[in-house]
């Protein structure tokens, strides 16, 4: 059997074939904590291969209203896509063969790409940052790094917007082209403050001019009748959309990614 045409990213037929197309489930991932689907989606003579995950398979959690799970992942993408960095794959909200859930284009992983790294050192090489000491065997610690890589950088200053509670390295997809691509958005936008990363090398250092501008852009989309805002109105609650903007404008104020603050656990663990 012939595998699905490939769709180009970011596009508009893409966002159309998620949203419109025939869903077909061909798996279940099993390792994942809540329900996710591997199927394809076919729409007008094109297929593509995507992820869906129901509402109704969301495992309950403490700190998040049950059943919202699916559209933070949407609004994740639509905050990635208002940055320009293209850093979420396409997705959308939209009924299944399960009910109403995400469903988001599948990225075919590119090997070979090392992103994550423990080392025997007290400090990390050229070309790499620290995240923090970790214990590997009993009474021996390694020292957790991650490639000093502009693309991560990006993704730091998305996870600060969104309020990303776990940014794991298995939620890190290099792709074809140079391509990266961040996944498992859903437990994001809450108002307190829950950024918990593996993406803590550039911790208290300035943002790049770059992200200054990327963020002055969010700041302006975000506002009453921005854009971004009306998109996001739909996704989560008023409360939140107004911590999102609180943690744009805390960005921009203190012109440096943030540091973690010593109220919830920094480091997701196991870290992938």
């Amino acid at each position: 059997m012939s595998a699905p045409e490939r769709i180009p990213p970011r596009s508009v037929t893409t966002a159309e074939l998620l949203a419109r197309g025939e869903l077909t489930v061909r798996g279940q991932i099993r390792e994942a904590s809540n329900a996710v689907l591997h199927c394809s989606v076919s729409h007008d003579g094109q297929e593509a291969l995507c992820v869906y995950k129901p509402v109704r398979g969301e495992r309950p959690l403490w700190d998040f209203p049950d059943g919202t799970l699916a559209q933070r992942e949407v609004a994740a993408y639509e905050v990635s896509e208002a940055t320009g960095w293209g850093l979420v794959p396409p997705t959308v909200l939209r009924d299944g063969p399960y009910g109403e859930g995400m469903c988001q284009l599948w990225i075919e992983g590119v090997p070979g790409s090392e992103l994550l790294a423990l080392v025997d050192a007290e400090e990390p090489e050229p070309g790499w940052r620290a995240i923090g000491l970790a214990e590997v065997d009993e009474g021996r610690t390694a020292l957790l790094v991650h490639a000093d890589d502009e693309r991560l950088r990006r993704l730091a200053v998305l996870d600060a917007v969104i309020n990303n509670a776990d940014r794991k390295g298995g939620h890190l997809l290099p792709a074809e082209g140079g391509r990266l691509y961040g996944i498992d958005h859903g437990v994001t936008f809450n108002t307190e403050n829950k950024l918990r990363t593996l993406l803590w090398g550039w911790a208290g250092e300035p943002l790049t001019g770059e992200a200054v501008e990327v963020l002055k852009g969010l700041r302006e989309t975000l506002g009453p009748s921005g854009a971004l805002a009306r998109r996001l109105a739909v996704l989560i609650t008023a409360a939140e959309l107004d911590a999102t903007r609180a943690r744009v404008d805390a960005l921009l104020d203190s012109g440096k990614h943030p540091e973690p603050s010593g109220e919830w656990p920094a480091i997701p663990w196991p870290p992938v």
